[in-house]
């Protein structure tokens, strides 16, 4: 029998294997579908008409907020284009479905340039200061993952699932594997933070032989975003920081401060490692150079003094 669940399984895996997405994502879909079996249940995928998805709409739009909301249906309406495409229906109901919702314009939040350098600044004391070898060896990869945070603007996954051959530390050129498996080079342009990059390996390398991830704790396993997250609340209370602060407001902050130097936002596209069908052919690949010069001369850590 043709059931809901047989096709959502079989699309999943379809995703899976032939749009090859990655974990995060499809377990996203798995579960806005499983919402959708739940309010469709003993439902066939040809007896789904547009009202049975107006209401399911209606009713996501009163549990969740609408940036949420929208990536559900999202999830539905790409799951029934591929029933049409499979032939499992004749008619996509969403064909007779309009969404038209307003998302609240967010902003995106950075962190103050004088608060972030009171933050380095703390990591850095501990660095000098820790009573035990223990403490200052963690102080010293802490202060190696936020230099590079706010020094590339990369995302934390991304720099979670850093390779030792991922880094060059003679020229400070990382590979960064983005989202869709696509790959970027980012140049590191700010001499202190290749220093603590490499004070930070000189102290791990067996570490990060054993485990080979680049960022390690002392018992060879790679660091999570969850530590991540952890070590930033605990350094952020050292410094007395009134702002909650997560690990993306320093890619926010790292691309706003850019394009507040003049630096051409196609530069920072690139860098950032965002894409999408409709505006990928109108940003340009930024040389290596073009890089070192921005990030060399534009970049704020340049004029911090700790």
């Amino acid at each position: 029998m043709d059931t809901m669940e047989k096709h959502v399984l079989l699309y999943l895996k379809d995703c899976k294997h032939q749009k090859c997405l990655d974990q995060k994502t499809l377990k996203a879909y798995q579960i806005d579908l499983n919402q959708f079996l739940e309010f469709a249940s003993n439902t066939m995928p040809s007896d789904v008409t547009p009202d049975m998805l107006e209401d399911f709409i209606a009713n996501l739009h009163e549990k969740y907020k609408p940036k949420s909301a929208k990536r559900k249906i999202a999830s539905i309406k790409a799951f029934f284009h591929y029933l049409e495409f499979k032939d499992v229906i004749n008619l996509n109901p969403f064909n007779k479905v309009r969404i038209h919702f307003r998302e609240p314009e967010l902003l995106p939040k950075t962190i103050p340039l004088e608060d972030l350098q009171n933050f380095l600044a703390t990591i850095q004391r501990q660095c000098q200061t820790a009573p035990t070898n223990y403490r200052r060896r963690n102080a010293i990869r802490d202060l190696a993952v936020f230099e590079l945070l706010f020094a590339t603007g990369m995302r934390i996954s991304e720099l979670c699932s850093l390779k030792p051959l991922d880094i060059n530390l003679s020229n400070g050129i990382l590979l960064i594997h983005g989202k869709g498996n696509k790959e970027r080079r980012l140049q590191i342009g700010t001499p202190q933070v290749l220093e603590e990059l490499l004070r930070y390996h000189e102290n791990f390398k067996t570490e990060i032989e054993s485990c080979n991830h680049f960022f390690v704790n002392q018992s060879s396993r790679p660091l999570s975003d969850q530590t991540i997250r952890r070590m930033l609340n605990k350094y952020s209370s050292m410094a007395a920081m009134e702002l909650h602060v997560t690990p993306h407001m320093f890619r926010h902050t790292f691309a706003t401060s850019l394009l507040e130097a003049d630096v051409d936002i196609r530069y920072i596209q690139e860098m950032l490692g965002h894409s999408s069908i409709n505006i990928t052919e109108i940003y340009t690949h930024v040389a290596v150079s073009k890089q070192r010069d921005i990030l060399a001369t534009k970049h704020p850590r340049n004029h911090f003094n700790i």
